[in-house]
């Protein structure tokens, strides 16, 4: 059978004889007969074309959606993300305050209102707990609009915001949104939902720079996240998309949008049926606190985050880098009461006192306080300044300014503790008689050394009990008995007590005993609380619980442990309760209580001090000057009005007011105390009684001493004793004498008489103490005698 077609019949019949057919315009295709696609049929593409490139496309989109699944790996969050504010308590868990280069405070999920949470959802992703991490349709607009340089827009889920919160960063570019697109997938997989929205919601921005909706709620509603409402909620989930635009505080004129904004969510809320219409009827715009400046470290609160913040990395329980980093809850040993009653203390004895526009030296006071628990070493009230945000610098934990006779009965419970005597060889006790002398070189041996400090006023005392010598604040006899019981051993007992070591000069010699270390409030609180406790030491601490999320931050174990013998300890309190009762300190006797303490006043007048205690707390309390433009120590003359600051005035005034206040309420508690003997002699030493040897103070001048300065263990010179100073002995209690009881430094002559008993030990006069083995005291000469008497006397 021929292969040719039948020319014949069907399309190829033909009248005359069949030829091949041409394509148009063409020559005929020899091979396949004029059949060849041209022209725009050419341009058509066929089925297998569509196919192929589809295919292709789809193939090219897989692997790089593979690709970018398995490359991009989900990173650390973004330093800024993880920043949290550090929020400090009072004892009784109240808030002091949050701190942190970001206020955010992150709370977990159940601690977030379910209205909260559901206003959120409604206001940004209402199908988050359905829908995959990634909106494609969403994104691709989002994208089209960014590559064709139309208005950038989000697209994206809360999966995706939490990822450009928490691990990326805010800049809408093709880049970000393409690690965005991968991290969120990879998230969803590897996280709950709720872990998702617990993030988004602890790394939202709010405005008023309220990071997280704990920070929030506080900001706008001064309430916990648990705690707000569900028209409160619907309000902070609006603000998030324009958080500066609809604060309707900030900005009034905006207050329509921002409503329009609250009703949308709540109508959200509606259609998913997390709120009823008839609540959504019952709901008023919840208008949020006005905008308040930042005062969140202002007044104490600043101080006392500072101090706690210090404690916290000297301890080594947080280090720096780790508590800057933040989200630590920090449970403190501040009970708010107190402190309150502290704050209030300073404000109505001192602060109300102040005329800064009529008297320059006003502008240099300043005050600091410490109280602590005997029992437990708990600070429970800090006073650093007059407020955080103008007086920087907290004068209640600064080692700044030397402590003078407030340091004395350090030196007492260390004679005590080392079982001490005097030159002579007689037991240091309370009822030993020293040489009161002002200005007589104290003994080594039997020998006059060159330390020869004088008393306040210069004045002499002659022989003198050590419980007269402690209530008048005498130099002559605390230069004497450091050197009896030796600048280490002084030094040995201080630091156990509570004084750390590194505050007080190693190269100090005997005028250590008058006070010339410096020393912070706090200190001086750890080792007063020494001696209110019988000798069993407990260091200071300003927190009880730390926490972060789950963890609990392990907290240094704090064991009492006795440092000096009760009896010691017993001893000195009974003897400082005689200075409250008709010494130095009887401004103290307002607290209304048995109460112990000593006061101090430092050189020039530049800082005065009272440390004192009751069996249930133990606090001290400094005025210095300091210069706010120089920072540098100023003398207080004059100052509130008064001749001059000194221990026995407004620092005891302070104390009295303060812990009457703080123990308002409480049982009055005598000191249970086990002495060594009696305290006080049953008559005073008479003027034949031979007292110990020559005392000494350190008193600075005004003009350069003729004496070298403290030669530390002071070397007896090759002259001929003094053959009228002899060693200690106990008094006669049969005999009478001069300059007991009160008087001369007691109760009369200006109120406390010669600058209420003249606590001589700090030398309070003008020039304050004596210091370190100066012969001759910058007080009395200067001062005609009238310096600390009347109502600003006292040591």
């Amino acid at each position: 059978m021929s292969d040719e077609p039948n020319r014949d019949t069907g399309p190829y019949a033909a009248d005359g004889d069949w030829t091949p057919r041409e394509e148009p315009g063409g020559e005929p295709d020899a091979e396949h007969n004029g059949s060849r696609r041209t022209g725009a049929r050419r341009l058509i593409p066929t089925w297998r074309m569509v196919v192929g490139t589809v295919l292709t496309v789809i193939l090219v989109i897989s692997g790089g959606m593979v690709a970018g699944y398995l490359l991009v790996d989900i990173p650390e969050p973004n330093p800024h993300a993880v920043s949290q504010s550090n929020v400090y308590l009072y004892s009784d868990g109240s808030r002091i305050a949050v701190d942190g280069d970001y206020n955010r405070e992150s709370v977990p999920l159940d601690e977030i209102s379910r209205g909260a949470q559901h206003a959120m959802l409604a206001a940004e992703d209402r199908n988050f707990y359905s829908e995959p991490a990634v909106n494609l349709k969403a994104m691709s607009r989002a994208a089209w609009n960014m590559m064709t340089g139309g208005s950038t827009q989000s697209g994206s889920t809360i999966t995706q915001q939490y990822v450009k919160n928490y691990y990326l960063t805010q800049e809408q570019t093709v880049t970000r949104k393409v690690k965005e697109f991968f991290i969120a997938i990879k998230l969803d997989n590897e996280v709950s939902k709720d872990e998702i929205l617990q993030g988004y919601l602890n790394t939202s921005y709010f405005g008023r720079n309220a990071y997280g909706i704990q920070s929030a709620a506080q900001a706008y509603y001064g309430k916990d996240a648990d705690a707000l409402t569900i028209a409160e909620g619907a309000y902070l989930a609006a603000l998030v998309n324009a958080p500066s635009a609809y604060d309707v505080k900030a900005h009034p004129e905006n207050t329509d949008r921002a409503e329009t904004r609250w009703r949308y969510v709540l109508r959200g809320m509606v259609e998913e049926g997390w709120l009823s219409k008839q609540k959504r009827k019952a709901m008023d715009f919840p208008e949020p606190d006005p905008v308040k400046p930042s005062t969140s470290l202002s007044g104490q609160r600043g101080y006392l985050v500072n101090a706690v913040n210090d404690h916290l990395i000297d301890s080594g329980i947080i280090s720096a880098g780790r508590l800057r980093s933040g989200g630590f809850t920090i449970r403190t040993t501040i009970d708010r009461e107190k402190q309150d009653a502290l704050v209030d203390a300073v404000d109505a004895e001192l602060v109300s006192r102040l005329d800064e526009e009529n008297r320059k030296v006003d502008t240099y006071v300043r005050t600091g306080g410490t109280s602590v628990d005997p029992q437990t070493g708990e600070v429970v009230a800090m006073y650093g300044g007059e407020n955080f945000v103008e007086q920087y610098t907290n004068t209640a934990t600064a080692r700044e300014y030397q402590v003078g006779s407030t340091f004395k009965p350090f030196v007492f419970t260390s004679a005590l503790d080392h079982d001490s005597t005097t030159q002579d060889g007689q037991p240091v006790s309370a009822r030993t008689v020293y040489d009161g002398t002002s200005g007589r070189p104290a003994e080594v041996d039997g020998r006059p050394t060159d330390f020869a400090p004088e008393n306040e006023d210069q004045v002499d005392y002659g022989p003198v009990t050590v419980s007269e010598a402690m209530d008048k604040s005498i130099n002559a006899v605390f230069a004497q008995m450091g050197v009896d019981v030796g600048v280490e051993n002084v030094r040995e007992t201080a630091t156990a007590l509570g004084i750390p070591d590194s505050v007080i000069d190693p190269k100090v010699g005997a005028s250590i005993s008058l006070g010339v270390s410096p020393a912070s409030t706090v200190d001086m609180a750890e080792a007063y609380a020494t001696l209110a406790n019988h000798g069993m030491h407990r260091d200071a601490t300003l927190v009880t619980k730390v926490t972060r999320g789950a963890e609990t931050v392990d907290l240094p174990e704090r064991k009492e442990k006795r440092v000096v013998p009760r009896d010691a300890a017993d001893t000195t309190t009974a003897v400082l309760e005689s200075v409250v009762e008709g010494g130095t300190a009887t401004a103290a006797q307002s607290a209304g209580r048995p109460a112990a303490g000593k006061t101090g006043t430092a050189e020039e007048d530049k800082a005065a001090w009272f440390a004192g205690y009751t069996p249930e707390l133990a606090t001290v309390i400094s005025v210095v000057g300091k210069n706010p433009e120089t920072g540098a120590q100023e003398p207080m003359y004059k100052a509130l009005g008064l001749r001059r600051i000194n221990g026995g005035g407004p620092p005891a005034e302070i104390w009295g007011a303060y812990t009457a206040a703080a123990l308002e309420g409480e049982p009055v508690k005598d000191f249970d105390l086990d002495t060594r003997g009696p305290v006080l002699p049953t008559a005073p030493p008479s003027e034949d009684t031979d007292p110990s040897g020559p005392p000494a103070t350190d008193v600075p001048t005004e003009e350069p001493p003729t004496q070298p300065t403290d030669p530390g263990i002071p070397t007896p010179p090759t002259e001929t004793p003094d053959p009228t100073g002899g060693p200690s002995i106990p008094p006669d209690p049969t005999t009478g004498g001069t300059d007991g009881g009160t008087t001369d430094g007691g109760t009369t002559d200006g109120g406390t008489a010669d600058g209420g008993a003249t606590d001589g030990g700090t030398t309070d006069g003008p020039g304050g103490e004596a210091w370190g083995g100066t012969s001759s005291g910058y007080g009395g000469g200067q001062s005609t005698g009238e310096v600390g008497a009347g109502e600003d006397g006292g040591g």
